[in-house]
């Protein structure tokens, strides 16, 4: 299933820290009950393992929240005005709808969701890829625009048709605040965990849908690192550049069952 996830953030928590804990916007669309997903169910988009961050070594790591400030999704900062994310995490999980920009908010600089530091944009523009219809068929990207320009670092994007960051066991860093274990609730802090890219092999068997030209697989065979449910959206990053947006996979950290990216070098064009 997609890895999205809902929580309440800063000041919209209140004394009570009340988490709201859904699979994600694709995940509802399908129909599907928010249960961890078998190795035989539909795959979930999802950090397992790894350690928290701190805000100056990702200031471009960015929280998708809603109006409200729940979180539900992450994304990266590529310039000041614009974040990619994941194009699934634009559809509500309650509703089926697409989101309004009007709805959504990009944090930035707040590697800890119950403080109030960084800087809160406001989104006047969203761009889903017209190519996406699920998350398991690619395309799986979107671009916000934001209303003003956010003061943290950007992050470079991988360029057009590279394919040296997509080399087999080229190390890699996924960001996100989602879930640190599969059925555990979300981090409220930032963290990151380093995962090797996977043979294109190993992708196809894991997920028969697997598409080379617009994903890429990243994990160790043994599992036991990955991202998770609430990391949809969020940064992969490989020699200080964003190489792809967390999309989706089977359970979290499983063996042999890797997570799926999007490969940003086959969009870097269009962004």
């Amino acid at each position: 299933m997609g890895r999205g996830s809902e929580r309440k953030t800063g000041a919209a928590r209140g004394g009570a820290l009340l988490r709201f804990v859904v699979t994600g916007a694709v995940t509802a669309l399908a129909g599907l009950h928010p249960v961890a997903a078998s190795a035989e169910e539909r795959p979930e988009a999802r950090v397992l393992g790894g350690a928290d961050v701190e805000a100056d070594d990702a200031p471009w790591a960015v929280a998708v929240t809603d109006e409200y400030g729940r979180q539900f999704c992450g994304g990266t900062l590529v310039s000041p005005i614009k974040v990619i994310t994941a194009a699934h995490c634009m559809v509500s999980p309650m509703t089926g709808a697409k989101r309004a920009p009007e709805d959504l908010r990009a944090i930035a600089g707040r590697t800890d969701l119950r403080t109030e530091r960084g800087t809160v944009g406001e989104v006047e523009g969203i761009w889903v890829h017209p190519g996406f219809r699920d998350y398991t068929s690619g395309d799986d990207v979107a671009v916000l625009t934001l209303r003003t320009p956010m003061p943290q670092r950007p992050l470079e994007m991988v360029g057009a048709g590279e394919a040296e960051p997509y080399r087999t066991g080229k190390m890699a860093r996924v960001y996100g605040w989602g879930r640190t274990s599969e059925s555990g609730p979300p981090s409220d802090t930032l963290r990151s965990v380093e995962v090797p890219v996977t043979t294109e092999e190993a992708c196809r068997k894991a997920y028969p849908n697997y598409d080379g030209r617009s994903m890429f697989c990243a994990g160790f065979p043994e599992g036991g690192t990955d991202a998770c449910g609430g990391d949809s959206g969020g940064p992969i990053v490989a020699d200080n550049r964003l190489i792809g947006v967390v999309s989706y996979g089977t359970g979290c950290g499983r063996p042999n069952t890797p997570g799926v990216y999007t490969r940003l070098s086959s969009y870097s064009g269009e962004l």
